[in-house]
């Protein structure tokens, strides 16, 4: 199992970045993240007195979109029974194409889920990383199954190249036609 240094791990994941070798760059001036590591990555590029060459995020988590009762009734569902929303989760994040995660569970917490849900992304920040100079790439999955992949496009577009993906969901890995 392969561990990247400067990768945050998504939301009840650890080590995936081997998930991305077809996209992640490794090097000492880069940092990146998948889905809530996305968020982490970001503050990270943000907070860094450190020289950053290269910012990527991988299916970022972007929920500022989605309404507060949305996000309320996730973090009921989660509080209720956090396997059954773990599993539901999980299952989302697949299909018929997508290869084991088993390697790559770690259970999510409450506040990681109340975090992701809630963090905002911000253009003022956004614009600060490119006046440090930091170039910003930004994977999505047009059948992303957790976030809303064309509204997180449109809004960084403006910061970042994007890669959008038509066939990908928010593993970015290929996904099956029936």
């Amino acid at each position: 199992m392969k561990i990247c240094n400067n990768f945050y791990s998504g939301f009840c994941f650890k080590n995936e970045c081997e998930i991305f070798k077809d996209y992640l760059e490794i090097g000492d001036f880069i940092i990146s993240g998948f889905s809530y590591g996305a968020i982490k990555a970001f503050n990270q590029a943000l907070e860094s007195k450190a020289r950053v060459d290269k910012l990527q995020l991988f299916s970022p988590a972007f929920f500022q979109t989605k309404n507060e009762k949305f996000k309320r009734m996730q973090l009921m569902f989660f509080k209720k029974d956090e396997d059954a929303y773990i599993k539901n989760f999980l299952e989302n994040l697949k299909d018929k194409s997508t290869k084991s995660i088993e390697n790559f569970f770690k259970k999510g917490s409450f506040e990681e889920l109340n975090e992701l849900l809630n963090f905002k992304w911000s253009k003022e920040d956004l614009e600060e990383l490119i006046k440090k100079g930091i170039k910003i790439e930004v994977f999505l999955g047009q059948n992303d199954k957790i976030i809303d992949s064309l509204a997180a496009k449109d809004f960084f577009k403006e910061f970042a190249t994007v890669y959008y993906f038509k066939d990908k969901g928010h593993l970015l890995w290929l996904q099956k036609l029936e």
